[in-house]
């Protein structure tokens, strides 16, 4: 490949052919996971952008259907069992209680790109005062904050995804085209690499390029972790059969041109194997922004990496925000329905569930870990909690969707009369469950791998037996019974 790019030649066409980029040796860089082929990240997304598409459309029918406030646990009791409600509410709980310091370990490795003499823990005490404050205040300033910033979120994904394109057309200062060159050398499935301390493991030939895809698709699967929000408010929304379907149509648009189109972008402006890449990813400081602010810097656009990674700062500053807001009313909901602590439901005079707020906030303690691991470390860990978690969420919609069908069949309910129906359903529903299932199974396949290290399988799969013992538990104390489906009940709340 270094043959290659040395030539200095113009093709048949007159344009510029890429210009020589440094490739890394195995030991050169340390980080967590190698990086990973432009292939594998487009069919990771695209797989797992199918999945999240089919729980959208499972939660708009089941919404416009039978609204409830409840969405997911509510969903799970009423079509599943009590049981596995109540451990979807406190699920969705958990997993929005680890993604806090989540992000506000992002938040503070962000900032060391400017101050790395700072360490991430301060950050995550100074930005942690301040979304605790503004989550005490009324949840109307919340609103306005959070449209603005979700607004500049939009903007900016839009203007990383445009650069990159521009790039890979010739845009860039170097003029050099790149389109598709970098999917035939070095090649569009990477081997899989993880590096422990100063040495990189490298697992060689097809088992490397398909764990190189695996890890695409459990990357993807967190990245779209959230995406379901939306569909929290399709039982609320007036005119479910218009503005349903319209929010689905926005949701496949978002996944579409966000994350589809974004990965595909920077698989044409980067090869996967540049130096510039893997000195990025050592180093942390550029977060999910390493990727674009490379592109740029191997086209010779300077001085991007400093303006990108302060429009991050707002990614990961209202991702906390909206973390402590949603886990605080989730458990409050929770409290409501007798599923959490009686405190947990009590409101200060603007509606603020203070003692939820509270609890919620408890959490970006964990945070602190940066004090005895590194701050990269700590966010593989909260990575692999949260990918389980979400994913959890995901199966109780599924499951929750098949059982309502099932119902409707046993009770001679026909499909037709739902106000909105999607071709993708039901069929849709038990593939999408069986991938899902699949992606929790082997989500903790980097444990194994260069040898087993217990804390990676530790944080890749407590979530499952921390799910499985809340049903356990619930269905002992209230004696709960799976609902059968002719005992569903299909009509309370029915929209009309």
């Amino acid at each position: 490949m270094a043959g290659l790019f040395s030539r200095n030649r113009n093709n048949e066409k007159g344009e510029k052919a890429p210009a020589p980029v440094q490739e890394v040796a195995p030991g050169e860089y340390s980080s967590e996971e190698g990086i990973l082929g432009p292939a594998s990240l487009l069919l990771g997304y695209a797989l797992m952008g199918f999945v999240v598409y089919v729980v959208m459309v499972a939660l708009g029918e089941m919404g416009a259907w039978l609204p409830m406030k409840k969405s997911f646990s509510g969903y799970a009791s009423r079509f599943v069992d009590p049981a596995m409600g109540f451990a979807t509410g406190w699920n969705y709980f958990f997993k929005y209680v680890i993604v806090l310091p989540n992000n506000l370990t992002a938040t503070g490795i962000l900032l060391q790109k400017w101050r790395p003499d700072i360490n991430v823990s301060v950050w995550i005490v100074v930005f942690g005062v301040a979304i605790i404050i503004l989550n005490l205040i009324h949840v109307s300033f919340f609103g306005e904050a959070e449209f603005w910033m979700s607004l500049i979120k939009a903007l900016v994904i839009m203007m990383l995804i445009l650069l990159c394109f521009i790039i890979a057309l010739g845009g860039g200062p170097n003029g050099v085209r790149t389109g598709f060159y970098f999917w035939q050398s070095p090649g569009a499935f990477a081997e899989y690499s993880v590096t422990i301390g100063n040495n990189t493991h490298v697992v060689p030939g097809d088992t490397g390029r398909f764990l190189g895809v695996w890890a695409c698709i459990v990357q993807a699967t967190f990245a779209y972790l959230g995406t379901e929000l939306v569909g929290v408010a399709f039982g609320e929304t007036p005119n479910p059969r218009k503005n349903v379907p319209r929010a689905v149509t926005q949701t496949l648009l978002r996944i579409v041109f966000f994350y589809i189109a974004g990965v595909l972008v920077l698989g044409m402006a980067v090869p996967y194997n540049s130096k510039e890449l893997a000195q990025a990813t050592k180093k942390g400081t550029s977060g999910l922004a390493s990727p674009f602010t490379v592109a740029a810097q191997i086209a010779g656009v300077a001085h991007l990496d400093d303006a990108v990674n302060g429009l991050l700062l707002i990614f990961t500053i209202s991702a906390a925000n909206s973390d402590v807001y949603l886990a605080s009313r989730t458990v409050w909901a929770l409290g409501k329905d007798g599923q959490a602590p009686h405190i947990m439901q009590r409101t200060n005079r603007n509606g603020v569930p203070v003692p939820a707020v509270a609890l919620s906030s408890l959490f970006i303690a964990l945070g602190f870990m940066n004090a005895t691991k590194t701050a990269a470390t700590v966010f593989g860990y909260f990575v692999a909690l949260v990918t389980v978690f979400g994913a959890l969420n995901w199966v109780a919609v599924l499951v929750s969707y098949i059982a309502m069908i099932r119902a409707m069949k046993v009770q001679g309910v026909d499909r037709s009369v739902m106000p909105y129906r999607n071709v993708l359903l039901p069929w849709g529903a038990y593939i999408a469950l069986a991938i899902t299932v699949v992606v929790i199974i082997f989500s903790g396949y980097a444990a194994f791998i260069p040898y087993f290290q217990v804390d990676k399988f530790l944080t890749a799969y407590i979530g499952i037996p921390v799910y499985v013992i809340n049903v356990l538990w619930w269905k002992f104390v209230k004696k709960t019974k799976r609902v059968r489906p002719e005992e569903v009940d299909l009509f309370t709340g029915r929209r009309t």
